[in-house]
């Protein structure tokens, strides 16, 4: 399920805790250590590059190589345009992050391929016809809404976006106006797209983050699952069962191990 976006200047709302929440924590046999640890990266709304196509999931960005960088964007018709990138640091698309919902697209696996389709803000998705025109005016998913990500040979975190044409997404200035089109034929600078994403649907850096989470346990959280004072070598033990995914057999096994002593 995808939460509902925040941006940089908006305000967090503070959740209130319960006492009976407070003292559930402190009883011996309470799990709520592995409740608080599921709970640290379902909340990270941070934004990370994606480095591989397998990244791209959830709610994204494109950052694109304009001179400044752009996002592509799309209005409440369908219309996609080039939108001014506010928050991004000395110029670099790989520290930019959205202000606007209409920069904003949800990434999603086309069922049994390796294609993805993007939908905006307004319900509908991204595509592109066979004039090499974008729109984001379907609300269900055709083959001109299946598109692929391939990583660039050049910077991890940029991708070429492929339609099932074999042409690319790229930036058009031959105009008076500057815009983003799906037919170019070959891989080139302007074809360039860097992929921003909320950093809790990455697969990495999800792994990563529940495996520091499933460290930060203390000597008296482990001891009130336990039931009695632990051992040094038994909270290694345990800290470590946390690690290697075999908590619960752990704290069996010490469980039992106290009976017998």
């Amino acid at each position: 399920m995808v939460k509902t976006l925040t941006f940089k200047g908006d305000r967090k709302s503070k959740k209130r805790k319960h006492r009976d929440t407070e003292d559930t924590e402190h009883k011996p046999g309470s799990l709520t250590a592995t409740g608080r640890m599921a709970g640290t990266t379902e909340d990270d709304d941070s934004w990370v590059t994606a480095e591989v196509p397998s990244d791209v999931m959830g709610p994204i960005i494109f950052a694109i190589p304009t001179i400044p960088p752009t996002f592509i964007a799309c209005d409440a018709n369908g219309k996609i345009f080039l939108s001014e990138i506010e928050n991004i640091v000395e110029g670099d698309r790989a520290t930019a992050e959205p202000h606007d919902v209409r920069q904003v697209w949800v990434a999603s696996r086309v069922a049994g391929t390796e294609y993805i389709s993007f939908k905006g803000h307004h319900g509908r998705y991204l595509g592109c016809d066979q004039s090499g025109i974008l729109s984001a005016t379907r609300e269900a998913i055709s083959v001109e809404e299946s598109l692929l990500c391939i990583a660039s040979t050049g910077t991890i975190g940029n991708f070429n976006i492929q339609t099932q044409r074999g042409k690319f997404f790229a930036i058009d200035d031959d105009t008076h106006l500057t815009e983003v089109r799906g037919d170019a034929e070959v891989v080139s600078v302007s074809t360039s797209v860097c992929i921003r994403m909320q950093g809790r649907y990455k697969p990495r850096l999800k792994a990563n983050k529940e495996s520091k989470a499933r460290e930060k346990i203390t000597r008296k959280e482990l001891e009130d699952v336990v039931g009695r004072r632990l051992m040094d070598d038994e909270v290694k033990r345990l800290k470590r069962a946390r690690r290697e995914g075999h908590y619960h057999e752990a704290i069996l096994d010490v469980r039992i191990r106290g009976k017998h002593d």
